[in-house]
């Protein structure tokens, strides 16, 4: 390794650009068929924020869970959730992650310790508190990764978290991914400080802010604070200042942008493209391998978006399946067991 410049080896280095060239390409067909009216309900695209959840999440494992937004794509991608599952659940249907029934921004796999995509803004930050606090109990020094956007971080329940993980020492990590915008509304209009770090500070945390745009800043820093998180350091917070390709959700006019703003990030500040030309500078990895794995990422993507069309609605008769719980006290524990005791796969 002695002429590999990068912390990472060669195989992880293509490990991450074929996760992040998923990621970008779901994305993109996204776009184009949600333009058509082929996917129902509402979408919103992580294009442009890859190196963030790639960089993360390469430092994870089984025993570690994440909360994610309602861009939440990205984030289940690079935790390992099937892209033909997620691809079926955005189509509405019934092979689909959460059988058809969550749709775009609620995709949930626990077996991946993806917690779910979340339609309310700051509401997974409590919910890797939770799962922070039984990893403590369990002692599997699992971590809690928390995605908020620089919106979402004006949320009370964002701040709380914030209070409580600081007081019982929790293995967290909050992700602030500050792409600029909520929805529309710059970050300079709407946050006081100058820094996300700032209100870290404020809370006894400690936080650092990298460019999300580069992959091995992210990678790097994500590394410390999780080493950190799993030794009993307790929680940190990671600002990521990223772009985003597309507007706030599918549809979106983007007015509050500048003349030629999308322009120049998708030629300028492309993680994608950051990240393939400094590993093929390096001498490291060919041109040819990269498009190799274009090729298979096109193949993965186009055979995720036919079996999604090909795949049943969910039935009727399954409306209220997995939706109601009943709890029962017994010998000192809680048990509870659905009320519609078919599953959805079923």
């Amino acid at each position: 390794m002695s002429d590999n410049p990068f912390p990472l080896s060669r195989k992880q280095l293509l490990e991450a650009y074929k996760m992040m060239k998923t990621i970008r390409d779901f994305e993109e067909r996204l776009h184009v068929d949600f333009a058509r009216g082929d996917i129902p309900g509402f979408v919103h695209l992580y294009a442009g924020e890859e190196a963030t959840a790639v960089g993360i999440m390469m430092h994870l494992n089984n025993n570690d869970r994440i909360a994610s937004t309602h861009r939440g794509h990205g984030h289940c991608i690079a935790k390992g959730v099937d892209v033909h599952a997620m691809m079926a659940e955005i189509y509405g249907k019934q092979t689909g992650a959460c059988c058809g029934k969550g749709g775009s921004m609620h995709i949930a796999d626990l077996s991946k310790g993806m917690m779910g995509a979340n339609g309310i803004l700051g509401a997974g930050s409590p919910l890797v508190c939770g799962a922070a606090l039984a990893a403590k109990q369990l002692g599997h020094t699992g971590v809690g990764i928390s995605f908020t956007g620089d919106g979402a971080s004006n949320q009370g329940t964002f701040l709380e978290s914030l209070n409580l993980a600081a007081v019982w020492e929790l293995p967290v990590i909050f992700v602030v991914e500050n792409n600029g915008y909520a929805e529309s509304t710059a970050a300079e209009w709407a946050v006081s400080c100058d820094s996300y770090v700032d209100r870290a500070t404020g809370f006894g945390l400690p936080g650092m802010t990298v460019d999300g745009t580069d992959f091995f800043a992210v990678y790097e820093a994500a590394g410390e604070v999780i080493r950190r998180a799993r030794q009993g350091g307790g929680p940190s917070l990671l600002e990521c200042k990223m772009v985003r390709f597309f507007g706030h959700f599918e549809g979106d006019a983007q007015t509050y942008r500048a003349d030629g703003e999308v322009e120049d990030i998708r030629g300028n500040k492309d993680c994608l493209k950051i990240l393939r030309h400094r590993v093929e500078e390096s001498g490291l990895i060919a041109t040819r391998e990269f498009d190799q794995i274009d090729q298979e990422v096109k193949a993965l993507i186009e055979d995720a978006v036919q079996a999604a069309i090909a795949a049943p609605s969910p039935a009727p008769s399954a409306l209220l399946n997995d939706v109601y719980v009943s709890y029962q006290f017994k010998e000192g524990q809680y048990y509870g067991q659905t009320i519609i005791d078919e599953r959805c796969h079923q």
